[in-house]
């Protein structure tokens, strides 16, 4: 089955305090809100220390147009996911040596917070030496589910070709998408949640050369994936295009539709894979925030063990969108399994849909 052999992430420049962003965010919304004190609160009790950003706290004070965000989305988003790919692929960590572009078949590219033509794989592909006849497979509008869904297409590629190697780049730059005369409660709490990030991950099929190339004893394996979308539900999270930009939308029902429609997808998924529940040793879940995990908990009956790496990273960087997933694999992987544990990675996004994978740990190829 196909395998993950290496997976890191390149935080951006600017790193900015809770705290400091609260002030930010007081200065500019106390003006709509009688009760601001209390709405703030978001911020302290979000469970999250500190974010990075492609751009420093000056810029977010600057009026910039739809046109002047995206240059910078394209800009900062080709730069970024360059140094992600190389630091994956040179991994001290997980690989035995560095593995060259040109030994990749394919990039899964993924990202919904800028727009380009041609998409930011080719402009990658022009900073490093990859092949002209890798395949480009860019993936958009899959938001906090992108990072699982590039996995889950990886995998299905590896499948289909063996002796294939594939790059999963994930990109967002939630901070360039930010609408300061966007006074909505939706902004607010976006504000207080999401960050900039990027995660690369390479995947190999089971008879790729690469595989040989893993560096830790015990390699993760991809049993299967599974996608679910519930019907009528796109108005509960994603981007409201507009003359200024992407206009998040962010519904508060995010928690509870977590905890009352998850439990069935995930039941339903592991039964067709002939795993029970209990059988879940690692939860890699998208941490889209404090209450969001609060409800995977609730709804899967999980200790707060279970979801404490996706809280670290929660901790230490926000919601990135699609490469937070990626950020909670790799801390994963970093740890000590041993062959025969299972794992679950799941991330939420919109659509409304879920995106998940079951994965083993394996001590011998195969």
């Amino acid at each position: 089955m196909p395998a993950i052999l290496s997976v890191e992430t390149s935080d951006l420049p600017y790193e900015l305090p809770q705290d400091q962003t609260m002030e930010f965010a007081k200065e500019l919304f106390s003006e709509s809100f009688d009760d601001i004190e209390r709405l703030l609160k978001v911020f302290a009790n979000g469970d999250i220390r500190k974010r990075n950003f492609s751009e420093p706290m000056e810029w977010f004070k600057d009026d910039h147009t739809f046109g002047d965000r995206n240059e910078r989305y394209i800009e900062n988003a080709t730069t970024y996911s360059v140094k992600g790919i190389e630091s994956c692929l040179a991994s001290e960590t997980f690989l035995k040596r560095t593995i060259h572009p040109s030994e990749v078949d394919a990039i899964i590219f993924v990202s919904s917070t800028g727009m380009s033509t041609p998409s930011l794989d080719a402009r990658i592909m022009n900073k490093l030496p990859f092949r002209a006849d890798t395949k480009r497979i860019p993936l958009w509008g899959l938001g906090c589910a992108g990072g699982a869904a590039g996995l889950s297409r990886g995998y299905e590629y590896c499948l289909a070709y063996p002796e294939s190697s594939v790059l999963v780049v994930c990109v967002e730059l939630c901070g360039l998408t930010f609408q300061k005369d966007d006074h909505s409660k939706s902004n607010l709490i976006g504000t207080s949640l999401f960050a900039d990030g990027v995660a690369c991950a390479l995947l190999s099929g089971d008879q790729s050369a690469l595989i040989k190339e893993r560096k830790q004893p015990n390699y993760v394996s991809i049993q299967s994936s599974q996608s679910t979308l519930m019907p009528d539900s796109e108005d509960v999270m994603g981007w409201d295009v507009q003359d200024n930009g992407l206009n998040v939308v962010f519904s508060r029902s995010i928690p509870s539709i977590v905890a009352n429609w998850l439990e069935p997808v995930v039941t339903a998924y592991l039964e067709k894979e002939q795993v029970a529940l209990e059988e879940i040793d690692a939860f890699i879940a998208h941490p889209g925030g404090k209450k969001v995990l609060e409800a995977y908990e609730k709804a899967l009956k999980f200790s707060s063990e279970k979801t404490e790496l996706s809280r670290q990273v929660l901790r230490e960087h926000g919601n990135m969108s699609s490469p937070t997933v990626l950020y909670v694999l790799k801390a994963c992987m970093e740890e000590a399994h041993d062959p025969g544990e299972k794992g679950l990675i799941a991330a939420l996004g919109p659509g409304f849909c879920s995106e998940m994978l079951l994965v083993e740990w394996k001590g011998e190829l195969a």
